[in-house]
């Protein structure tokens, strides 16, 4: 069974999403250690709860990107993870860390990419006034939110939304399609061709 190591930064919803579809047998994975690189995140409690293994790699404990980045691949590797999942991981990977799991990393980004990329997604949608947002899966590569698409789900923009009535709409599906990305790379039914991923 293929080992999977989340990151999360935060509340962890999109964590407990993947934690209930293994449950439920929707998704046919082991998660074998939860990092947060912050203390006293909800992640960590849910991981607890769910009687995963669940680590603190704090940043504020390192100097520089690099010496985090080597602790967190350490516990990753510690926990033969094969496949890392970003759930709401608000750090920047170096070259470096994407290159030791290539084609291995995952992310779910609240937009419908290559729109409205980085760190305030729904402030970007409102602002902008489009009609359509959504998520998107994709593989991460050495930009930022810029790795080949996986999955995409669609959500109407209304016109008294806010930041926070969107991005709840937004989770619902985020919920919905990252277990269902992660169970296709599962049965190998996803290939990369250039920036184009084909599901099979």
């Amino acid at each position: 069974m293929i080992n999977l190591g989340v990151l999360c930064s935060g509340r962890g919803t999109d964590l407990q999403s993947i934690i209930d579809a293994i449950k439920n047998k929707q998704l046919k994975a082991n998660i074998s250690v939860v990092l947060t690189d912050k203390p006293d995140v909800m992640a960590l409690k849910r991981a607890e709860k769910a009687g995963i293994k669940n680590v603190c790699v704090n940043r504020k404990n390192f100097t520089n990107q690099a010496d985090f980045e080597a602790a967190l691949l350490k516990e990753l590797k510690a926990a033969e993870v094969d496949l890392v999942i970003l759930a709401g991981f608000m750090r920047i990977l170096s070259p470096n860390f994407v290159h030791e799991y290539k084609n291995r990393i995952m992310n779910i980004h609240p937009s419908l990419l290559p729109s409205f990329p980085g760190a305030h997604a729904h402030r970007d949608v409102l602002n902008y006034g489009v009609k359509i947002s959504g998520c998107t899966v994709h593989f991460v590569d050495e930009g930022t939110d810029s790795g080949p698409i996986i999955l995409q789900a669609c959500v109407e923009v209304k016109d008294d939304d806010t930041e926070d009535t969107l991005a709840e709409r937004v989770l619902e599906q985020e919920h919905f399609i990252y277990p269902r990305a992660i169970q296709l790379y599962i049965e190998g039914r996803l290939k990369i061709v250039g920036r184009k991923v084909f599901i099979n």
